[in-house]
């Protein structure tokens, strides 16, 4: 993977999403495969009925049921006892879990920029509907022991007013170790044990969304199956109820797709011939000459990956979604998840 590309990296809450692009997600809102019961009173209408200002119908009384529940008016006219059934609101939790290691500050354009700003889109759509919204960033640490986690959280929080809370967090979390990114003594943060963080702080239902681009040095098997928790239908927990609806979102640049489409900063081509490649994880380099043949092999091995992540993430109830990091946001969230029943 190329280091990090010359991409201004955003500063403002402005420019990690537009007013258009704002505007467009005020008209719609989150959705799931899953009936999920909140512990809050929210906007979102559930399958369930109970106790809520919304009246629904009525149905005859039958002994043990909550005498606060009879409609007396309706007694008084036809002497019999009904109990009032109301539809009952539910919340729904919106979980943000950003993959912020050295692999994903890389790639032209800068895959981690993308993602910042698809996580910014996403808990905008969540706060401006009122749903309770959770952020995560995970990436590299400088110190303590080799793999160990760092995980920032932004704990639940909810409404319109808090979209520049959400703003500033990921502005500032995203890139903490900016200073010391690609060093051959930067210590990053192991994946499996961000999940594992992650998993652990579980403490209901909802949908989970997380940006990454799965390529953990121990691999992304184990990580995604602690997140997966109770959903999973094989390499998972088992017995659990059903926990997060997930969604990993792998981002993807242009150059690991197609490597003969990366370019050099002088326009020419950057994968042909002898070059000098860098690890953006560990630091460490290797001299290698590029062929034909170099390339074929690298895409077979590309697809087999990309093949297996997507068959993992189905046996797991885990929804896999590819989106290269040249795509349009706003098309990523209004057309891909729409259609995949994320967004509504």
């Amino acid at each position: 993977m190329l280091a990090s590309s010359v991409t201004k990296r955003p500063t403002t809450p402005d420019e990690l999403i537009s007013s258009q692009l704002s505007a467009a997600l005020d008209r719609l809102d989150l959705s799931t495969r899953r009936v999920f019961a909140g512990k809050l009173q929210g906007e979102r209408r559930s399958k369930a009925r109970g106790r809520s200002v919304e009246f629904e119908d009525f149905r005859p009384y039958v002994p043990g049921d909550d005498l606060r529940h009879i409609d007396w008016n309706v007694f008084a006219r036809l002497d019999r006892l009904f109990i009032k059934i109301f539809q009952e609101e539910q919340d729904l939790s919106l979980h943000v879990v950003l993959d912020a290691s050295a692999s994903m500050d890389a790639g032209r354009p800068n895959k981690l920029i993308f993602a910042q700003r698809v996580a910014m889109a996403l808990g905008y759509l969540g706060l401006v509907n009122n749903n309770r919204v959770s952020a995560w960033v995970f990436g590299g640490v400088t110190g303590g022991p080799p793999g160990a986690s760092r995980v920032r959280r932004l704990p639940p929080m909810r409404g319109r007013t808090s979209v520049q809370r959400l703003a500033k967090f990921l502005l500032e979390e995203t890139f903490p170790d900016a200073a010391i990114a690609g060093r051959p003594d930067r210590e990053e943060a192991s994946f499996t044990s961000a999940m594992r963080s992650i998993a652990a702080s579980r403490s209901g239902r909802g949908v989970l969304v997380l940006l990454t681009d799965l390529f953990a040095p121990e691999g992304y098997a184990d990580g995604l199956s602690l997140l997966a928790g109770g959903n999973a239908q094989s390499g998972g927990t088992s017995g659990g109820a059903p926990a997060w609806d997930i969604t990993v979102i792998q981002t993807l640049s242009p150059g690991e797709l197609d490597p003969e489409s990366e370019l050099s900063s002088d326009g020419g081509r950057a994968v042909i011939g002898d070059l000098r490649l860098t690890d953006a994880e560990t630091g460490r380099a290797a001299e290698v000459t590029i062929t034909r043949e170099l390339v074929d092999r690298y895409l077979a091995r590309f697809e087999a990956f990309q093949r297996e992540a997507s068959t993992f993430c189905t046996r797991r109830g885990i929804q896999h979604v590819v989106a290269r990091s040249d795509a349009d946001v706003s098309v990523l969230l209004m057309d891909e998840l729409r259609r995949r029943g994320t967004i509504r």
